[in-house]
């Protein structure tokens, strides 16, 4: 998936380029802002993949913006003025469209994102299979290496969270936040406030929720409803 973001101070525009967003089944929109400096602060705080930004807006230009962050997303820009394309261009921007922009156009701009997103992740992986690697986990004083591969899902209470394997449970001192952002998306996925679960070891999916096979006994992952829908997107592509 690719986490994207879109800021623009017309709510037109912004009206526009979320329904031409929720269209691509790759992209997942994470936030909607008004205004740079706004997105400023969500873009530290989401870390999109991508951002659909305007270049003229109050308080901050879109140009601006991107020369402020240290390690800025992919951007594609939006504005009705082409002769901003240049300067935009030079910040290594993947696109540049014009408004008003046509669902057409915006294929276009998403297929050359799409494009170096593969080319980003194959030079990441360099071959490697996500989930193999592992993890060092405080526990009892010690430090548990867990392989992703034997994690099966955890659960979150308040500042400490159960990792469960077939094996044992492993309590830790951490944060879900802090620890869905250091696992790989590609292995896996937060179902619900309080539970990550391992995509490679679910065993069923039901409405409302997951059920996960612990010590040969069946232990259902409840769904919440902020989570379904990214769920049900994965679930979609791997469905026959």
């Amino acid at each position: 998936m690719i986490k994207t973001m879109i800021v623009d101070d017309e709510p037109l525009a912004v009206e526009i380029l979320e329904t031409y967003t929720r269209q691509i089944t790759q992209l997942s929109l994470v936030a909607s802002c008004n205004n740079a400096v706004e997105a400023h602060e969500k873009i530290i705080l989401e870390k999109p993949d991508l951002v659909f930004l305007d270049i003229q807006m109050p308080q901050m230009s879109g140009i601006s913006l991107v020369k402020s962050l240290e390690y800025p997303p992919m951007i594609i820009f939006t504005t009705a003025f082409p002769e901003f394309a240049v300067e935009g261009f030079e910040l290594d921007a993947v696109d540049y469209l014009l408004k008003p922009i046509s669902f057409e156009r915006f294929l276009r701009a998403v297929g050359k994102v799409m494009s170096k997103n593969s080319q980003l992740t194959a030079l990441n992986a360099e071959g490697s299979d996500p989930s193999r690697e592992f993890i060092f986990v405080k526990s009892d004083k010690k430090l548990i290496k867990l392989s992703y591969e034997e994690i099966l899902f955890i659960e979150g209470l308040k500042d400490y969270v159960i990792l469960y394997t077939d094996q044992s449970r492993i309590v830790t001192l951490q944060t879900m936040k802090t620890l869905e952002e250091k696992l790989p998306e590609s292995v896996f996925l937060r179902v619900h406030r309080s539970f990550i679960v391992n995509l490679n070891k679910i065993h069923s999916i039901h409405s409302d929720d997951i059920e996960m096979v612990v010590k040969d006994k069946v232990r259902q992952i409840p769904i919440g409803s902020n989570y379904a829908e990214k769920l049900h997107r994965i679930v979609n592509r791997k469905k026959l």
